[in-house]
C-alpha cells in the first residue's frame, strides 16, 4: 500500500510541475529591463539624484562652517544629525524611484502585453528588452 501512495503523490508532484511550468496553457510574453541602464539614462532619475547631491553638499558645508565653534562632542552630535538628515531624504528619494519605476514596468507590460517583466541582470537569455520603453516613459 505505502509503494502505491508513493506513486500516486510521485504523479500529483510530475502534473503541479508540469502546469506551473507550462503556465496552464497561456502564453504569457517575457520582458527584460536593464536596471542600471535606466537609472542612468533617466533624465528624471538624474535629477533625483542631483537633488539629493545638492543636500548632501550643503549639509556637509554647513557641518564645515559649524565644526570651528562646536565642542567635539557638539560636533559629534550635529553629524550624526546631519547624516540621520541626509539618510531620510535618500531613502525618501529611492521610495519615489520605487513607485516610478513599478508605475512604469506596469504601462510598458500592459502597452506590449506582458505577462511578466524580469531584471536583465537575472535573466541568462531570452525575453523582450524593454529598457528602452521605460526610459522614454521617465522622461
Amino acid at each position: 500500500m505505502k509503494q502505491g501512495v508513493k506513486v500516486v503523490l510521485l504523479l500529483v508532484m510530475v502534473f503541479a510541475v508540469s502546469v506551473l511550468l507550462g503556465g496552464c496553457g497561456t502564453n504569457q510574453s517575457v520582458g527584460v529591463v536593464d536596471v542600471n541602464k535606466v537609472v542612468s539614462d533617466s533624465p528624471q532619475l538624474k535629477s533625483l539624484q542631483d537633488q539629493l547631491n545638492t543636500k548632501g553638499k550643503e549639509l556637509s558645508d554647513q557641518l564645515e562652517k559649524d565644526k570651528a565653534s562646536l565642542s567635539p562632542e557638539d560636533f559629534q552630535k550635529k553629524q550624526q544629525a546631519a547624516y540621520d538628515d541626509f539618510m531620510k531624504i535618500k531613502q525618501d528619494m529611492e521610495g519615489q524611484f520605487d513607485t516610478t519605476m513599478k508605475q512604469t514596468l506596469e504601462q510598458v507590460a500592459k502597452d506590449k502585453k506582458l505577462g511578466v517583466i524580469l531584471y536583465k541582470n537575472g535573466v541568462a537569455q531570452g525575453g523582450t528588452d524593454v529598457t528602452e520603453d521605460v526610459i522614454k516613459k521617465l522622461q
